[in-house]
């Protein structure tokens, strides 16, 4: 499954932030230390932006640039055949058709590594759009996931409770709870009980900033 496959499963722009809010939540909790978090969420990125990410620890990552203009999702799988790296240029026709609107977005400094940006899949939808767009490209032959698209978005395309919940399990070698992801995944405010459930050794208090910097809904 590529970037193509993964277009249509992705739900409307504010669908995915709330989804995105909620994945960084949860990480927050069964993780505090933010550097060893495999999700994140900051709601206040940029002047009237904001950005959900993922990082694996080894190398491969994503975001999510929400802006007044649309969103644009960045994926970079450092195994890929379709890293700018090796060629030193970003794979023809990636990002030829990303909107002028979200041009800044595929340029952030952030994402950029020895002067190319880390790109191997590319999605976007302005809001105007009624669906999610991908460049035409020529994909490698013979590669079963040639832009890393199907594994690095299956959290996004994949929103059951079940799936992060077996995810967070293996992640993190700890038990997770279904009641309490599903919770968490439905946005509603976080409560003792179900920081407890999660993480016994850590209280709501304890969240406080990190429920401000995600922008989570509170009581």
């Amino acid at each position: 499954m590529t970037a193509n496959d993964v277009a249509p499963l992705l739900p409307a722009p504010d669908v995915l932030r709330d989804h995105c809010r909620a994945l960084a939540v949860l990480d927050a909790i069964l993780c505090p230390e933010w550097p060893d978090r495999y999700f994140s969420f900051d709601a206040d990125w940029a002047p009237g932006e904001q950005l959900a990410s993922m990082r694996n620890g080894s190398g491969d990552e994503y975001s999510v640039t929400f802006t007044p203009a649309g969103v644009y999702l960045r994926g970079f799988d450092h195994e890929s055949p379709m890293s700018p790296y090796p060629e030193d240029r970003v794979w023809p026709g990636l990002l030829d058709e990303v909107p002028a609107a979200l041009r800044p977005c595929a340029e952030e400094p952030a994402f950029i590594d020895d002067g190319l940006p880390a790109v191997t899949a590319a999605l976007w939808r302005l809001t105007t759009d009624d669906q999610w767009h991908t460049g035409t490209v020529d994909l490698p032959p013979g590669h079963p996931d040639p832009d890393g698209a199907d594994w690095l978005f299956q959290s996004l395309t994949d929103r059951s409770a079940e799936a992060y919940a077996d995810f967070a399990t293996d992640y993190y070698e700890v038990p997770v709870d279904l009641h309490a992801v599903r919770h968490v995944l439905a946005l509603r405010p976080l409560t003792t009980e179900v920081v407890r459930t999660l993480n016994p050794d850590l209280t709501l208090a304890d969240l406080t900033d990190d429920l401000d910097e995600i922008g989570y809904p509170t009581a």
